[in-house]
C-alpha cells in the first residue's frame, strides 16, 4: 500500500478520535498541511476503494476496512514512540520524528514484538492511548485544561504531540505526564490561564490549555 494512501487514513483516525465519525476535508486539509483541492482529489481515490465514504460539503468517514488500516498505523506509531522513548532513551520531543519514518516499514511481527517487551502499555509517550491488536482503544477519563475550573487540582494525562517545540515548551514549565497542576485563574479577555505546577507559576495560552489533557485530582 503506497505511504501516502496511509498518511491520510492515519490522519483520519486521528481527527475522529477528536470530534467523531465525520471529518470536515478543510480539518484534514490544516492535519496534513495539503491543499484542499489536493484533499479531495484524493479523498475520491480513497472512496474508489472503498476506505472511506465521502460526500462533497458533507465530509468524509472512514469505512470498516479504512479505520483498520488507519487503526494500525496509529498503533505501530505510538508503539514505536513509547519503545523509542523507554527503551533507547529518545525524550518525548524527539520520538514522533523518528516514528513517523519507522511506522510504514515496520512488520506486524516487529511491533507486537515490541509491544511484548514493553509489556502491552496502554498509552504512549504523550498519553495518547495505544490502539490494542483487536482495535479497540483504552478508556481514558479526561479534559482539556482549557475547560478546567478555576482553584482545581488536575493531573496531566494526556498532552498533543503538535511538534517538538511545543513538547520542548510544556518540559520547561514542568508539564509532564503524571504532573499536578492548579488552575489559580483563567483571564477573561484572552482565556488564557495562570498554573502552578510544583512550586512554580506560569501564565499559559488558552492554545496551548486546550492542547492538554487532565483528570481532576483527588
Amino acid at each position: 500500500m503506497e505511504v501516502s494512501t496511509e498518511d491520510y487514513l492515519k490522519a483520519l483516525f486521528h481527527l475522529q478520535e477528536e470530534s467523531g465519525p465525520s471529518v470536515k476535508t478543510n480539518a484534514l486539509s490544516e492535519k496534513l498541511h495539503i491543499s484542499p483541492s489536493a484533499v479531495t482529489d484524493m479523498l475520491k481515490k480513497l472512496a474508489a476503494k472503498k476506505y472511506v465514504t465521502y460526500a462533497p460539503y458533507r465530509g468524509v468517514t472512514l469505512t470498516k476496512e479504512g479505520r483498520a488500516i488507519g487503526c494500525n498505523i496509529v498503533r505501530r506509531h505510538r508503539i514505536l514512540e513509547l519503545y523509542l522513548h523507554q527503551k533507547l532513551g529518545y525524550s518525548w520531543d524527539q520520538v514522533h520524528a523518528e516514528a513517523e519514518q519507522l511506522e510504514h516499514a515496520a512488520s506486524d511481527d516487529l511491533i507486537q514484538k515490541m509491544e511484548a517487551a514493553l509489556g502491552f502499555p496502554h498509552f504512549d509517550p504523550h498519553g495518547d492511548p495505544i490502539p490494542r491488536i483487536d482495535g479497540t482503544l483504552p478508556v481514558q477519563s479526561a479534559l482539556r485544561l482549557s475547560e478546567g475550573q478555576k482553584g482545581r487540582d488536575y493531573v496531566v494525562m494526556r498532552v498533543s504531540d503538535l511538534d517538538a517545540q511545543f513538547l520542548h515548551h510544556l518540559s520547561g514549565v514542568g508539564v509532564v505526564l503524571q504532573a499536578k497542576i492548579q488552575i489559580k485563574e483563567i483571564l477573561s479577555f484572552d482565556r488564557s490561564l495562570i498554573i502552578s505546577v510544583g512550586e512554580q507559576t506560569h501564565a499559559i495560552s488558552y492554545f496551548t490549555a486546550k492542547h492538554i489533557w487532565v483528570a481532576p485530582e483527588g
